[in-house]
């Protein structure tokens, strides 16, 4: 048990749980220690991106921040495993990601930063209906179980559903991208980028 505990510390220090840690139960005690840790970790990596200026400094705290909320919701998987709580690390971790890749763009300048920040929310919107598919392929697998064909026939169509709208979710976000892009043109140019992208993309 203090093997475990210490596991759970060390790997909460660096912000990062590995599959076997995660597959672990967790008391309460080491739970709240464990989650302690993760939040005297955060304070320490803010005050490391203080003396930094400018945008360094913004990355630097969104990386910090983003750290800490998925490591929180990997705790929260190790104490309390269900197909929600995986779900919430997988949106932390999607949202953890989009508030660095933004404050990135800000690097940037015009279309680049535009083009940036479409990019920036399409991995957004794919990670979070990834996550959503997966909770929901999961609960209705669960729903099934091992009871009749019926049931399974009916999770197999709500698997293939979820899988559907986390594409098309996609598919709409990197449209916008496309689209983004085509205003570092102007004119016919730009018209027939925008003629191209919705061929491509199935708009009308």
């Amino acid at each position: 048990m203090k093997n475990m505990t210490m596991t759970v510390l060390a790997t909460a220090i660096t912000l990062s749980f590995s599959a076997a840690v995660l597959a672990e139960s967790m008391t309460k005690p080491q739970y709240t220690a464990a989650k302690k840790d993760v939040e005297a970790s955060y304070k320490a990596a803010k005050a490391a991106c203080e003396p930094m200026q400018a945008n360094a400094k913004d990355i630097c705290m969104a990386e910090a921040k983003g750290k800490e909320k998925v490591a929180l919701a990997e705790l929260g998987v190790a104490y309390k495993p269900s197909a929600k709580s995986r779900y919430e690390a997988r949106v932390a971790k999607a949202d953890a990601d989009f508030a660095v890749a933004k404050e990135k763009c800000d690097d940037l300048a015009g279309n680049a930063k535009d083009v940036c920040r479409k990019q920036a929310e399409s991995a957004h919107t794919a990670g979070k209906a990834d996550a959503k598919a997966q909770m929901k392929t999961v609960k209705a697998r669960a729903a099934a179980g091992e009871t009749t064909a019926e049931a399974n026939e009916k999770a197999t169509k709500k698997i293939a559903e979820a899988h559907k709208d986390a594409a098309e979710d996609k598919r709409e976000a990197e449209y916008k991208v496309a689209k983004e892009k085509c205003d570092v043109n102007a004119g016919a140019a730009k018209e027939s980028c925008l003629t191209d992208a919705k061929a491509r993309y199935g708009k009308s």
